[in-house]
């Protein structure tokens, strides 16, 4: 992890500021490493540093937090699977197009347009009618 992470942490009160060597290097206590990895994996399952902010506050102020954390990542799954539908219908419209544009292609001489792109309206107007 880079120095400008751990310091934009400590920016945003993720990690409290660290006491400094004589050299003035920071010098982080043994439990700050556990709270790195905490914000690590809490950003890998898709909280945002802004909800780490909130969350960790509470905590930190020997509040309990869960349900609320909780209720984030069942927010975060219903968001993904919105996005896994969206893909799924672009999926099959991309697949739609390339067939469109397949039959297009064979019905146009080499070396001539075969206005690919143009007939991405005439497509987009049957989905719309469909």
């Amino acid at each position: 992890m880079s120095a400008d992470t751990l310091r934009h942490y400590e920016r945003m009160k993720l990690l409290a500021v660290p006491r400094r060597s004589a050299g003035n290097y920071r010098m982080y206590p043994p439990d700050a490493l556990d709270r790195v990895r905490l914000i690590r994996r809490a950003l890998g399952v898709g909280f945002s540093l802004a909800e780490l902010v909130k969350i960790l506050k509470v905590r930190d102020g020997g509040g309990a937090p869960c349900r609320h954390v909780k209720s984030l990542l069942e927010e975060k799954l219903l968001q993904v699977n919105e996005q896994i539908t969206e893909l799924i219908a672009l999926r099959e419209h991309l697949g739609t197009v390339l067939k469109d544009w397949d039959r297009r292609l064979d019905g146009t001489p080499e070396g001539k347009p075969a206005r690919l792109l143009e007939s991405l309206a005439s497509l987009e107007m049957k989905g719309k009618t469909t």
